[in-house]
């Protein structure tokens, strides 16, 4: 990495209350050459109510990511430090960064991160649902056939699901992935650090009893298959027949498939080896 290279810093803002920038955070949005944002009247109604005075900005969103990565490029390898921002919370969760980091990180530019707010990780640490292991999905997509490929491999996951949602799309999202997740606990949490914070706990079957008028910004969490919930007998057939394929004793293959399937022990699972040779 060439010394006389600038630097790209990822740089975490506040999702609401202004109070939430860090002081290094404020250092560096401060001496930027440039703030690269999604959009620039917003970074600069943010910077304000921080009281910053930044010395420019360059628009950077998902519509304009790649025609302007040259010219960004171009600025780092003058030795200039830029500042990557999203609208609100830590850049590249659900927002434009990843190709300009990736391409940083090929031409030896440094790339720093600045931590601090994020709605994810914030909404999962005050919801009350089972916080080890998660999986943060961003945004799932419109059309009803690329929801049920987006959330179809978070079936058996015995994991916490985080995804972000539009307020007029969230009751017809919840009624899909009630009938593919099954039996759940669920959260929403709405406006994070802002006046109106919000978090509501349900059961991912009564998501048609939440309130029409949801608004603000949405951050949803699915917890994992309740304790009751058990894999269907064709699914441990199926995970028996691809442990059995890697080879091991009975015991060892019924015990790497206890470790994939829900609800159900070893020695249930040997047992159902057992019957299906006889």
């Amino acid at each position: 990495m060439l010394s006389n290279l600038g630097k790209l810093w990822i740089v975490a803002t506040p999702l609401g209350n202004p109070g939430d920038l860090s002081p290094r955070a404020r250092d560096v949005l401060t001496s930027a050459h440039i703030i690269l944002a999604e959009d620039t009247r917003r970074a600069g109604q943010l910077l304000s109510r921080c009281t910053i005075t930044a010395q420019g900005f360059l628009s950077f969103h998902d519509h304009n990511e790649e025609a302007r990565l040259p010219q960004v490029l171009d600025m780092l390898m003058q030795g200039k430090e830029l500042a990557l921002i999203s609208d609100a919370g830590t850049p590249l969760l659900s927002d434009p960064g990843y190709r300009l980091v990736r391409a940083c990180r090929a031409a030896g530019i440094a790339v720093a991160p600045l931590p601090g707010p994020s709605a994810p990780i914030a909404a999962l640490s005050a919801s009350g649902l089972p916080p080890q292991p998660f999986i943060f999905l961003g945004f799932p997509p419109r059309k009803r056939s690329d929801q049920e490929a987006f959330f179809n491999p978070y079936k058996l996951l015995p994991a916490t699901l985080i995804f972000f949602e539009r307020k007029d799309r969230i009751i017809p999202t919840l009624s899909l992935v009630h009938s593919l997740l099954g039996k759940r606990e669920a959260c929403i949490a709405r406006e994070l650090t802002k006046t109106y914070e919000e978090f509501i706990l349900f059961a991912l079957a009564d998501y048609a009893k939440l309130p029409e008028n949801l608004l603000g910004e949405i951050t949803v969490l699915i917890g994992p298959p309740c304790e009751e919930s058990r894999s269907p007998d064709s699914v441990v057939h199926a995970l028996i027949e691809e442990e059995s394929a890697l080879g091991g004793k009975p015991k060892e293959v019924a015990r790497r498939v206890q470790e994939r399937a829900i609800g159900w022990s070893s020695k249930e699972i040997y047992l159902l080896m057992q019957t299906a040779h006889q």
